[in-house]
């Protein structure tokens, strides 16, 4: 810890004295999955009663407080933080001296300096701040204090902050409780003879034909004639995307010479196998992305490359695609804005959907999940530019894609990035999921598992990607999931474990007096088959995501 960093812990515990905190947990607390994108002009109650923050509700500035870029910023001396325990923590901020400026709230530790949550803040309302940390080591004395990022003489202002840690097993309870809710559906069996009498100890067996959630992966053009591959792929997944071969530097690497061979076949492969498939992607905001004749053009000769593209790629395939991401990484490139003015992405989206009305249309980019130390992906950052969209005419954008390219997973983060996320009521999807390979093998099982974890059972999460897709060689982007033999590696068992896991197995059972059998089962498909001395019969359905029982009636 720097020395500076000891003289403000020293200044803040004369400050504040014995009130800054004392370290306890909640037994059988839940989870508030609340959050705001609004800046509001009174802030709003501390989450958890301030967890184990005191005097959490009242303003507190500490003017001869500096940070590092001269930012006049509140802090909190934390005391005995212990390792693994997972801290939620929240706040709602205003800023004087600026109008608006990108808020970091930061943890330092004697391991150095962390962040662990941001917020667009600005000088006549109340902005929220929701973001966490897990400690790899226990914490004697810790500083989480808040900066101003690249803006000088603001002075920060901080009301109904929280801190509440939750043990592992309660962050657990709050992922199946989640996921009872939101991914399952309680049934209710009755069976009756053709008196309508209630069969008492029938048999009633069911099997779940198809999932509803889609969990996949990346495919490349090496799964074209590889059975081997084909097979592994399709006995898991109901979900995939087109790791290249749909961008416009594969389709069209020289003007007007379009090619579609690579992912006609790779389409006809998903098909076949009932797989849905996301559309990745309409533009690349990156130049280096871009093929090399559409950077030389401009004005009108780019206009019309543009939507010739857009025409081109949704005409052809109108229909195949669920998703289109139409504009990518916009949040860190702006190569077409750039050029074609502050409108163009809503044209691209206004384009795409006339030329094919029932896919759903998204932004997608990366760093906004998986860390809040990038300042162009904050999460407010980017429901600034989701929202510009959603107003545009009749709302073309209509899903968020996150990219999910993981360092070490910074889990409570993840959680408190989709919370904010959620309050735009619109479907998100982890797009690229994996795990850096310079962590090794084990670690990349065990981040994948959590992340994979916390994706399934937010309730704002629509469906996840993984971004796994084997090259030539037999490696992948960041992380596989087998070895060129499609031997399972260290990921690939979680990824089989989970698929299991969150799949309705072994439904059995008898009716009881009142001819009734119930059971809890993931959405999807299923039938169930019901026999009773010599008679039998089989009945099909569907289970969504009502919350109410849904009640199944056999007559035998």
């Amino acid at each position: 810890m720097s020395p500076n960093m000891k003289a403000a812990i020293a200044l803040l515990l004369m400050l504040f004295g014995s009130h800054l905190l004392v370290h306890g947990t909640a037994d059988g607390l839940h989870y508030d999955y609340s959050a705001s994108t609004e800046c509001k002009s009174h802030s709003e109650p501390a989450l958890y009663q301030g967890g184990i923050l005191t005097e959490s509700t009242r303003q507190t500035e500490v003017k001869n407080f500096r940070t590092e870029n001269g930012a006049s910023s509140p802090g909190f001396v934390l005391s005995n933080l212990t390792a693994g325990t997972i801290y939620s923590f929240s706040c709602w901020v205003q800023i004087k001296g600026r109008d608006s400026a990108l808020i970091k709230a930061k943890l330092n530790t004697a391991s150095g300096t962390t962040c662990i949550g941001t917020t667009l803040a600005r000088s006549h309302c109340w902005s929220f701040l929701k973001g966490g940390f897990v400690l790899d080591s226990p914490s004697l004395s810790s500083l989480l204090y808040f900066k101003a990022s690249d803006q000088n003489n603001t002075t920060i202002l901080v009301k109904s902050a929280s801190l509440q840690p939750f043990s592992q097993e309660q962050w657990n309870q709050h992922r199946e409780d989640s996921i009872q809710k939101r991914r399952k559906r309680f049934i209710t069996v009755h069976v009756s003879d053709a008196q309508g009498n209630r069969v008492r100890g029938a048999n009633v067996s069911a099997q779940q034909l198809s999932k509803d959630f889609p969990l996949g992966s990346a495919i490349a053009s090496t799964i074209l004639g590889n059975k081997p591959y084909q097979d592994w792929f399709a006995e898991r997944f109901n979900a995939a995307v087109f790791e290249n071969e749909l961008k416009w530097y594969a389709t069209e690497p020289q003007q007007g010479k379009l090619n579609y061979t690579l992912a006609d076949g790779m389409l006809e492969f998903v098909r076949a196998h009932q797989i849905s498939v996301r559309g990745h992607n309409i533009f690349w905001e990156d130049p280096k992305y871009t093929p090399s004749w559409v950077r030389n053009l401009t004005g009108d000769a780019l206009k019309g490359a543009v939507n010739s593209r857009i025409r081109s790629l949704l005409r052809r395939y109108k229909g195949d695609f669920v998703h289109w991401d139409v504009s990518n990484e916009m949040l860190h490139f702006n190569f077409y804005e750039e050029r074609l003015g502050p409108n163009a992405t809503l044209e691209f989206f206004q384009t795409a959907k006339q030329a094919d009305p029932l896919t759903t249309l998204f932004m997608n980019d990366f760093n906004v999940v998986e860390t809040c130390e990038d300042d162009n992906a904050s999460v407010d950052n980017y429901v600034v530019r989701l929202r510009q969209l959603m107003q545009g005419d009749e709302g073309m954008l209509q899903g968020i894609g996150l990219e999910g390219h993981f360092g070490k997973p910074n889990i409570p983060l993840m959680r408190a990035v989709l919370d904010k996320l959620a309050t735009l009521k619109l479907p998100v999807w982890l797009t690229e999921i994996d795990i850096s390979r310079n962590l090794g093998l084990q670690n990349q099982a065990a981040y994948l598992e959590e992340v994979l974890r916390e994706g399934f059972s937010h309730p704002s999460m629509h469906g996840i990607i993984l971004w796994t897709a084997l090259d030539k060689s037999g490696t992948c982007y960041q992380m596989c999931l087998t070895d060129t033999n499609f031997h399972n590696l260290p990921t690939g068992d979680v990824v089989d474990k989970l698929l299991k896991e969150w799949q309705s197995r072994d439904i059995k059972g008898q009716t009881n007096v009142h001819g009734s059998y119930s059971f809890s089962a993931f959405l999807g498909e299923y039938e169930v088959s019901v026999s009773s001395g010599n008679a039998t019969k089989r009945v099909t359905f569907s289970l969504d995501g009502s919350q109410e029982t849904k009640h199944i009636n056999v007559q035998l």
